[in-house]
């Protein structure tokens, strides 16, 4: 299955050199899952679930690829990997996260992938880069545009673009 584009990414990252954790989780997908067609700016994040933590730089990126939804999978859990990525405990801190938000219009509920992503719409963090560079994006199963979603999100963290 090849899809040309709507694969849309979420970048994060709260520990180490955040930046430069987010370049590097750019270049590995650009060379490891598809191109990059899109990139929002990067926004610094309150952290959202477990709140006593660092702060987050999130982006979100949309890419061309030829890989299955499951094979973007393990590429993706296999970057993170090679950037540090320990897995202590759910929505605690971490070097990267890389999670698939949506992969064009394909709805999936495996023990492994979740698609779309199943809190897109509960999340300043996703939302707010999502509209920047995907505002008219049709949600598959809730039929509203990343726009909608952000303008109708019940999350107030605070979401703010580094210039």
């Amino acid at each position: 299955m090849a899809v040309t584009g709507q694969v849309f990414l979420l970048l994060g990252s709260n520990l180490g050199d955040r930046g430069q954790v987010l370049a590097s989780a750019r270049e590995a997908i650009a060379a490891q899952a598809g191109s990059i067609i899109r990139q929002s700016a990067i926004y610094e994040t309150e952290p959202w679930g477990n709140t006593d933590q660092p702060v987050f730089l999130n982006q979100v990126l949309e890419i061309s690829t030829s890989l299955l939804p499951e094979d973007l999978l393990r590429i993706i859990l296999n970057i993170e990997h090679d950037l540090g990525r320990v897995r202590y405990e759910r929505w605690g801190a971490r070097v990267i996260d890389i999670d698939i938000l949506y992969f064009g219009q394909t709805v999936m509920d495996s023990a492994r992938l979740t698609l779309p992503h199943p809190r897109i719409q509960d999340r300043r963090f996703v939302l707010a880069p999502l509209a920047e560079i995907a505002a008219g994006f049709v949600h598959p199963l809730l039929q509203k545009t990343s726009a909608q979603l952000l303008e109708q999100c019940p999350d107030t963290s605070a979401v703010s673009k580094i210039p």
